[in-house]
């Protein structure tokens, strides 16, 4: 009967030490796991501080393309002001071509 028990805790035990033996590779894992995430990360944050830095580097050169845009714009409206002009003179001199 000793035996037997024996055997019965020595397989309990054993069980026992297998599943922490699991765990442990399990942590061991899961812990590698992490460090890889975080050397993902890290990189994630110095590609993102460079992009920045090149954004802010860039911005003073697309505050001229806006401003160089505005100006496009207005200088289009003259243009299509002063197309409105010529077409007024002309029909003005037509008419006194005319007479």
């Amino acid at each position: 009967m000793f035996s037997k028990m024996a055997t019965y805790l020595t397989g309990e035990l054993t069980a026992t030490s297998e599943d922490y033996k699991l765990l442990e590779n399990m942590n061991k894992l899961t812990s590698l796991k992490y460090l890889e995430m975080k050397d993902i990360a890290i990189n994630i944050s110095r590609n993102l501080k460079d992009l920045n830095q090149k954004y802010a580097d860039l911005q003073p050169y697309l505050e001229q393309i806006n401003l160089i845009e505005e100006q496009v714009a207005a200088l289009e409206q003259a243009a299509y002001k002063l197309d409105a002009y010529s077409k007024k003179l002309e029909a003005k001199y037509k008419k006194l071509e005319k007479r």
